[in-house]
Formats: C-alpha cells, sequence, structure tokens
C-alpha cells in the first residue's frame, strides 16, 4: 500500500484561511437523521477549491484547456459537529505544501462561529489520459506561499 501523503494538520482558526467559500446545506444531502451525510463533505470541499482558483484567476475549465486536471489522491475529513439542512456552511481554504508532483489544501468548516469539519486534500496534477504531468508555475508558486 502506498505511503500515505497527509501531513496537514488544519487549524481551528478562521484567520488562517486566505479564503473561504459560502454555501446553504440542501435537504437532499441530509440522512435520515436530519444531518448532512459524511459524503456530501467532498463536494463542499470541491466547490470551494473550485470557487478559489476563480477568484485567483486560475479557473479549473482554463486549467483544463492547458491540458492539466487537478486530481484528487487523497481526503480526510474529521467531523466535529454535525452539519444540518439549511445551515449557511462557510469552507475556509488554505494552500499548504507541494512536492514535484502533489499539493495539500487545508480546509475548515464553519457556521457562525462554531467549527463543524476540518479536513485535508492531497492532489495530483494530470494528463486527460489520467497520466502524471508537472504542475504549473502559479500552483507551484502558491503552494510556496
Amino acid at each position: 500500500m502506498p505511503a500515505v501523503r497527509l501531513d496537514l494538520d488544519p487549524s481551528l482558526h478562521v484567520g488562517d484561511y486566505p479564503y473561504s467559500h459560502t454555501l446553504r446545506v440542501r435537504f437532499a444531502e441530509t440522512d435520515a437523521m436530519g444531518i448532512v451525510h459524511h459524503s456530501r463533505y467532498l463536494p463542499y470541499l470541491e466547490e470551494a477549491r473550485v470557487e478559489y482558483l476563480r477568484a485567483i484567476d486560475h479557473p479549473y475549465d482554463a486549467l483544463r484547456a492547458e491540458g492539466v486536471d487537478i486530481a484528487v489522491l487523497e481526503a480526510y475529513v474529521r467531523y466535529r459537529q454535525p452539519l444540518r439542512f439549511d445551515d449557511q456552511v462557510t469552507v475556509h481554504l488554505h494552500m499548504g505544501a507541494a512536492t514535484r508532483t502533489t499539493f495539500q489544501m487545508a480546509y475548515l468548516l464553519t457556521v457562525g462561529e462554531q467549527v463543524r469539519a476540518t479536513a485535508v486534500t492531497v492532489h495530483g496534477c494530470v494528463n486527460g489520459a489520467g497520466r502524471p504531468v508537472r504542475m504549473p508555475a502559479w500552483l507551484v508558486a502558491l503552494a510556496a506561499g
């Protein structure tokens, strides 16, 4: 089994995240207990990533037009408090470290002042055939901080 690449510990402080995106929980995302099903958190992270790229003038469709996709290699979510229907969830995002082939992102999900979850995703750049490719220079620079 390959080694785990997750080594980022998401902060619990909103001020440590330079970008945030707010979304509202839909009824269809909740389970029989009235809380957001665990599987729905990953699309929330994806939506925040896509909006982040748009906000920094590197929209995902432009990246794909250059022949680069960003594949999720690993994902970790720590559920702290449940999300419920109609909550306004703010997904705070912060770029983590990068290697030659991967980079990490940390997330903090909040409702108001309450921390509801933290997460980390690890990504690699691939071409349309799924083969690894070099990360664009702007992405390497962004991860370097």
